[in-house]
Parts: C-alpha cells; structure tokens; sequence
C-alpha cells in the first residue's frame, strides 16, 4: 500500500468533501455518458443525455432502433456527435450480438474479462473501458485521466511520459482494492484537476501545495 497516495486521497476528501460521481441513473446511463465524455466537458454531455431522455431513448433498445442520422442530431451537444453517434451503435451492436441486449448479463462478468470484451468494441478505449467497469458494473478498476497523469507527475509520483497502463498500475497496486474507494478517488482527482491543477496551475489555492514541487 502506498501511503502517500492515501495521505493525498485523505487531503482531497477534507478539501472537497464526498463527490456522488458518476451522476447517472442507470449502468446504462453511464455507460452513454463514459462514451459521449470523450473529448468534451461533462456539461455538454448532460446536455446530450437530457436530449436522449426526453426523445424516450435513453435505453438499450432505444439507441438500437433510432436511425443514425437522428441520434447524431440528438448527442449534437456533446460534440463530435457524427463520430460519437456510430460509437454508441457499435456498442448497441456488440450489447445485442453477444448479449441479447442483456446489459445486466455483461456487466456480471468478471472485471477483467468485461474489461477486455468492452476494449474489443470500437470507439471504446482503456479509460472509457475502465469507466464503465467501475461506475456501471461497480467493480474494481482505477480509471486514469489526463487530470490523474498531470497531478502525479507534479507531485513526483508518475513520470511525464508515463503510459496509461502503467499510471493504472500504480494506483491499483498502491491502493486497497475497494470500488467506493477508486470512484471517489478518481472523482477527486478530476475536481482538483478542474479548479486548481490546470495546464496553467493555480497552485497558491492548491490544497496539495505542500506535496508538489509546483507548489
């Protein structure tokens, strides 16, 4: 175990309190929502995710049988939304290929295995894979972020270059193994990244200041 990682965690916890995230409804709501994030701000998805909502398509068989054109025209707010679109039929394509549509199905398999079948389907990559495995299927797999890469490089604890499986690594081999614990982590972690710990930091309100050769 590593013990500063949980000493930063404890500093977070008392900064910004207790997150709630991921702020769904439904697994297959964040399951949408790990899609329509990339590369986008959380607030033009939850645009899009009230769109799909009040269309009365927020549901497996919903984004399977609304032609492409329309849900493009639908998650347009969450931009990209062409390419975004065919990512979430793809899923719709592999949900309904392999699991009869069954998301309780898929999301019951072990969290290696979902991981790696979820990382088969295109459009979606290691974070979005792991972002669905921990907040849908509520099981253990640390997401890592840009956010995540930026904050442990400045605090010494992660290399520049480091990889995305790398950086996973070490969160997962440092921290007790524990789904509530990785969900508020990661969601910590983002709230920092997004006030204080920006490309440009602003490090004299920084509660981490002490830790970091930024600060």
């Amino acid at each position: 175990m590593n013990r500063k990682l949980l000493a930063v965690y404890k500093r977070l916890l008392r900064e910004f309190g207790p997150q709630g995230w991921w702020p769904a409804e439904t697994p297959f709501e964040v399951i949408v929502g790990a899609i329509l994030t990339q590369s986008t701000s959380w607030q033009n998805v939850e645009k899009a995710i009230q769109n799909l909502k009040k269309a009365g398509l927020l549901s497996p068989d919903g984004l399977r049988k609304v032609p492409l054109r329309n849900l493009a025209v639908l998650i347009r707010p969450a931009l990209y939304y062409n390419v975004k679109a065919r990512k979430l039929k793809r899923f719709m394509d592999f949900l309904y290929g392999n699991y009869d549509g069954n998301l309780d199905l898929l999301l019951s398999r072990p969290a290696g295995q979902l991981r790696e079948e979820l990382l088969s389907v295109w459009g979606v990559g290691p974070e979005t894979a792991d972002s669905i495995v921990l907040y849908a299927a509520h099981k253990p797999s640390f997401v890592i972020d840009a956010y995540t890469k930026r904050i442990y490089w400045r605090l010494g604890m992660l290399s520049e270059d480091v990889s995305y499986d790398e950086a996973k690594r070490f969160f997962e081999d440092g921290l007790p193994k524990d789904v509530l614990l990785y969900q508020e982590y990661h969601a910590l972690i983002v709230e920092l990244g997004k006030r204080y710990c920006r490309t440009k930091p602003v490090c004299v309100e920084c509660c981490l200041k002490n830790y970091c050769r930024f600060g």
